[in-house]
């Protein structure tokens, strides 16, 4: 496992998407309304737009472009256009921090 340190958990607002960078791999880090810490890959299937720029509603991250919406907990797009899944990664949180593992994403 190979985590990085991407954040405090106190620079999440709730139901706000946060671009991180870890290695490479953009990520949009979305803190949910129960306080749970999501982590999918940032650009869009559809097209080349980040979602973190986009809106956050019912577990879902939405583009702001042309309004796919994708699953926080499995990365599935929900609406068209978009038709395939952006990746899930695993989030941790320790001592305030939280890390990211890009090296393994969640395959649902």
């Amino acid at each position: 496992m190979s985590e990085e340190l991407v954040c405090a958990a106190d620079d999440l607002v709730v139901d706000q998407a946060k671009r991180v960078v870890v290695g490479q791999i953009p990520v949009a880090l979305v803190l949910d309304s129960t306080g749970a810490i999501h982590a999918i890959g940032d650009t869009c299937t559809h097209g080349d737009i980040s979602l973190a720029e986009g809106f956050v509603e019912d577990g879902t991250l939405e583009c702001w472009a042309h309004g796919s919406k994708f699953e926080l907990t499995t990365g599935k797009p929900l609406t068209l256009p978009a038709f395939e899944p952006v990746p899930v990664f695993t989030v941790s949180v320790r001592d305030g921090n939280v890390y990211i593992d890009p090296t393994t994403p969640k395959v649902l």
